[in-house]
């Protein structure tokens, strides 16, 4: 069985490799335990056994010591996207109870201090909140830590459901410990191997390769702050970077970088690729160029992470299905896709966990079938739009953009892009007067503190939307009017 991240931590006393690469950073394994335990002291200190400690930071090394330091302490650790805002700060705080946040003073021209002070104003009982980058991170000289048991919570982390209220779903330390194994197992990963850490580290998907996996396999993260294509086949090039996985976008742009970079990346083992819609046509092209490399597509969710493996040792499998599924027991009923294993959810904050069927499969709402031993996604059940790996639940928007006084009706529907796997499109029925376009619709979703990758990128305006006798909108047609044309 995976040891816990907890008794991991306690290993890399002693440990001088680098664990992890954040620009001019290089963060020894010794480095980082200290930090993590001087932080899970002054934690321990301060805040019940169980706390959650929420985190709202870049990919720096600093969110790697408070990941590390809040599970030692005996918390909940609490990832959030720096790219959310007021509306959804104030739904998580209050959602997850949290007691302590940490965030940057300014991350992309953003104030966070700011943003913090106007989301806790009105808060009963406000988080406290700790900036990072401008002083050390909160310490204590280590003494007695809480025992902290396998099946203990210790993730928290919100995605976006069908109704468009976010959703804390729950990890325990086995949970995660059944990812990182089956990651080892199938994913071609050996001590001193490293991974290019471009996804956000507030995502599951970029939380296990910046904080689980060198703890527990023994590899090395370099944390991308800010993606760029050419800056990351740099960093490949100069770490010799072994694995990357991430959204189609990651990719696509890393394959173009590589060409005119003139470069082949011949250190790099493994790409997966997933979160959003995979062209077969990207696997075989990257599979082509990337000598000795593995790519593949996978499938997954925050609340059973990796839920398919991909086919390593099947190029055609590889590009066309979107794998096998591992540890996973997966079965299809009427088409849906359904889910469950080691690696799964405990269950939601503070929610009713209505996603599980008697037998205690995770419903997923996505629809599939299977080719062979091999898994195909076919599409989405549920309302949900994937722009470049991020979650947008149209609904959350839809009831925000209907208070414009220039919209009478709104459909939000995902339509196909190369770019971004899918974009946002609004279809909006006018109010009278001139009708809203995007710039307008962005200016009042800004001005009402919703995430930027939430915000339509198109907008439609029709005389009506097409409904069934019972008035419900009936978006494949809108989908299907908006691909055809």
């Amino acid at each position: 069985m995976m040891p816990t991240i907890v008794e991991a931590l306690h290993e890399l006393a002693g440990d001088s490799r680098t664990v992890l690469v954040d620009g001019a950073y290089r963060v020894g394994g010794a480095t980082l335990h200290d930090a993590a335990c001087a932080l899970a002291a002054d934690l321990t200190a301060r805040l019940p056994r169980g706390s959650v400690v929420s985190f709202m930071l870049p990919n720096w090394w600093e969110a790697a010591a408070v990941y590390l330091g809040a599970l030692r302490a005996g918390m909940v650790v609490n990832p959030i996207l720096p790219s959310l805002r007021d509306r959804e700060l104030e739904f998580i705080f209050a959602d997850a109870g949290s007691r302590m946040v940490f965030i940057p003073r300014e991350f992309r021209g953003h104030d966070y201090v700011a943003m913090l002070a106007r989301v806790t104003a009105d808060m009963d009982a406000p988080p406290e909140v700790v900036v990072v980058r401008d002083g050390a991170l909160p310490s204590a000289a280590p003494g007695e830590f809480p025992a902290v048991a396998p099946d203990d919570p210790a993730l928290l982390l919100y995605t976006s459901g069908t109704s468009g209220r976010a959703k804390g779903v729950l990890h325990s330390h086995n949970s995660i410990g059944a990812l990182i194994g089956q990651l080892r197992d199938y994913w071609l990963i050996e001590p001193g191997d490293t991974f290019l850490v471009p996804s956000p580290v507030a995502h599951i998907g970029g939380s296990i390769y910046a904080f689980e996996c060198p703890l527990l396999l023994g590899t090395t993260a370099v944390l991308m702050e800010c993606w760029d294509a050419d800056a990351a086949v740099t960093l490949m090039v100069a770490e010799r970077c072994t694995h990357v996985a991430g959204a189609t976008p990651f990719l696509e742009q890393i394959l173009d970088a590589a060409e005119r970079a003139g470069t082949r990346l011949p250190d790099l083992k493994v790409f997966i690729c997933g979160g959003a819609s995979v062209p077969p046509t990207l696997i075989r092209r990257a599979t082509d160029y990337f000598d000795g490399a593995k790519v593949s597509r996978v499938y997954g969710s925050t609340e059973v992470p990796v839920t398919t493996v991909g086919a390593l040792d099947d190029p055609d499998a590889a590009a066309d299905t979107d794998g096998r599924p591992g540890i996973a027991d997966i079965c299809l009923v009427d088409g849906e896709i359904r889910v469950r294993g080691p690696q799964m959810l405990l269950g939601y904050r503070h929610s009713h966990d209505e996603s599980r069927d008697a037998e205690g499969y995770f419903r997923t709402g996505d629809l599939g079938r299977w080719a062979g031993d091999c898994l195909v996604v076919t599409g989405r059940a549920k309302d949900i739009i994937v722009r470049n790996g991020e979650n947008i639940a149209p609904k959350e928007v839809e009831d925000i953009l209907i208070g414009h006084p220039g919209v009478a009706e709104i459909a939000i529907v995902g339509l196909p892009d190369e770019r971004t796997g899918e974009r946002a499109c609004a279809v909006v029925v006018p109010a009278g007067g001139q009708p809203p376009g995007v710039a307008e619709l962005r200016m009042f979703l800004a001005d009402k503190g919703i995430a930027r990758f939430k915000i339509p990128e198109q907008v439609e305006t029709w005389d009506a939307l097409p409904k069934n006798d019972a008035g419900k909108v009936l978006k494949h047609q809108i989908r299907a009017r908006l691909t055809c044309r």
